[in-house]
């Protein structure tokens, strides 16, 4: 089934429920999507909902949930848990549905006064009263690169990363600056080098919580490695042909080290639709 998003209007009876807190879903042998109608009938603790869009003709609504909320059968599994694991367009959803999840959550009081928000029918907005101002949700636009060398890519790890896994360098653009001037920044602070011939590769919606991952290549243009100190524990030029652990296939990191791993060796190109993002 083919997951598009859409506001649709809570006050509306049927449909399915997802039941989120804090980048986790509520899931049990059949998966994430519960009748709402007799979700409604639990007596859960939730805090809002919101209608969210369509999974194949079904409309689907999240319901934002206590911590403390539990089923019987049913168990919390994280955002991370279903992209290495779900499919593709159970991600996609669950993706949007986390963003809209943390959104709401952030925006449940006003940024500006403090003073209770409450939900606009009718448009994804929270409302202040208070002093009349309006949140919507917000991407936070960031980059990653791969940097390239002949038959070498340059990858790195940082602390925070699973043992032994490498990746491309990413990070998050900074008010006034261009993306473009964003890739040379982070590649220079992490890793000490210029790049040249930058290529916008594509894009892919990232819900840890909220960005908007832009994916580009470049070209090694000069310098020596000198890795920004708590940020990259480890960063190496590697051989396409011997590359160490990398992120998860549904990444667009791992995107853009299989295009180029491809093209150098000569094999097909892997599919975009594979990580559900937009390509140019």
């Amino acid at each position: 089934m083919v997951w598009r998003n859409t506001f649709l209007d809570p006050a509306q009876p049927g449909g399915w429920a997802l039941l989120y807190n804090q980048q986790h879903f509520l899931a049990d042998s059949n998966g994430v999507l519960f009748p709402r109608d007799w979700i409604k009938r639990q007596d859960l603790p939730i805090l809002g909902e919101q209608g969210i869009g369509h999974f194949g003709d079904d409309a689907v609504y999240l319901l934002q949930l206590k911590p403390s909320a539990t089923l019987e059968d049913c168990s919390w599994q994280s955002l991370r848990q279903f992209m290495l694991q779900g499919d593709a367009e159970t991600f996609r959803m669950l993706a949007y549905a986390a963003q809209i999840g943390t959104w709401y959550a952030e925006h449940r009081y006003c940024g500006s006064c403090g003073a209770p928000t409450r939900q606009l029918p009718g448009e994804r907005a929270m409302r202040c009263d208070n002093c009349e101002s309006q949140h919507y949700p917000r991407l936070a636009p960031s980059m990653i690169v791969l940097v390239t060398r002949g038959d070498e890519v340059l990858l790195a790890r940082s602390p925070r990363f699973v043992t032994g896994v490498y990746s491309a360098l990413a990070g998050f653009v900074e008010p006034g600056e261009s993306v473009e001037h964003c890739v040379a920044r982070e590649v220079r602070e992490e890793v000490g080098l210029e790049v040249k011939n930058l290529q916008y590769i594509g894009s892919q919606g990232w819900p840890f919580p909220h960005s908007l991952m832009l994916g580009f290549h470049a070209e090694y243009a000069g310098g020596d490695i000198v890795m920004q100190e708590d940020e990259i524990e480890d960063a190496r030029w590697f051989r396409v042909d011997d590359l160490p652990p990398l992120p998860a296939s549904r990444s667009i990191a791992r995107h853009l080290i299989d295009l180029y791993v491809a093209r150098r060796l000569g094999l097909p190109e892997p599919s975009l639709s594979s990580v559900s993002y937009t390509h140019l």
